[in-house]
């Protein structure tokens, strides 16, 4: 874990509360501070808000932000339209990747790396040298070359589908990744292989916040900082060795009120 304490955040959510369309509040004032080169898992159980969080970050419309900002890079991210957050290097590997008939998964995927490049001010890749891209980033998540013709995530089966948005990832080389439990699903052998794709992308200048309900992708990728959200709030905040505890304890000694005092995001 490197020392950030001096520079600027990546990601700086403040007081954060989110409602959906019926009033329902699900944030009920969330802070997180993220910094590059830093991973952060964010753990709870089922509803307590985890991919709301990820999802409001990306712009999904169902969510109404309340009260409270977001920060990216200094910068108002919640004004921003969901285009241009992935543009400027935002990027969410959903829980339940979408199929898309009718859209070839190398056409997709190209699209979407010219996009970014053109917002660099870079040149579009020809196709050649797309598809050297294409097939350095395969290998690292070991996806079958046959499904890269395929219409995007039809016909997959569950385990190939995380892949395909990890590789996904590698291909936009996004500068904040947000992963919504990529281990949901996944055998041992397949998370194996989707966590270590994701060690593969990460680096000193990008960051990850990753969803997840259990430890057991921590072990394959280590968090610099783990936070436990529950009813909508983190509860409590802290390293590796705070994983580990739920994994024994679960969640409920935490909605003590002792547990959940002193609580830092």
């Amino acid at each position: 874990m490197t020392n950030n304490s001096n520079s600027t955040p990546l990601l700086e959510v403040k007081d954060l509360h989110v409602s959906i369309a019926d009033g329902t509040e699900i944030l009920k004032g969330i802070n997180l501070t993220v910094h590059k080169g830093e991973v952060h898992a964010i753990m709870g159980p089922n509803g307590s808000g985890k991919s709301t969080l990820a999802n409001v970050l990306v712009g999904r419309p169902e969510y109404i932000v309340t009260s409270g900002e977001a920060l990216y890079k200094g910068k108002n991210l919640l004004g921003m339209l969901p285009e241009i957050r992935a543009r400027e290097g935002l990027f969410l590997a959903f829980q339940y990747p979408m199929e898309l008939a009718g859209v070839r998964t190398w056409q997709f995927l190209k699209a979407a790396v010219d996009a970014i490049r053109e917002h660099r001010g870079e040149k579009a890749f020809s196709l050649r040298e797309f598809d050297r891209l294409l097939e350095e980033k395969r290998e690292i998540v070991e996806i079958d070359p046959a499904l890269i013709k395929r219409s995007v995530n039809e016909g997959f089966s569950g385990g190939e589908k995380k892949r395909n948005e990890i590789l996904q990832m590698a291909l936009l080389d996004p500068t904040l990744s947000l992963l919504d439990e990529t281990d949901s699903g996944l055998d041992i052998d397949a998370l194996r292989i989707v966590a270590n794709g994701v060690n593969q992308v990460k680096g000193p200048e990008k960051a990850i916040v990753l969803v997840t309900h259990y430890q057991r992708i921590l072990n394959y990728i280590t968090p610099d900082f783990v936070h436990v959200l529950l009813d909508g709030e983190i509860v409590r905040s802290g390293g590796r060795e705070l994983a580990l505890e739920l994994e024994e304890k679960g969640y409920e000694w935490l909605r003590e009120p002792s547990a959940s005092t002193g609580a830092t995001a």
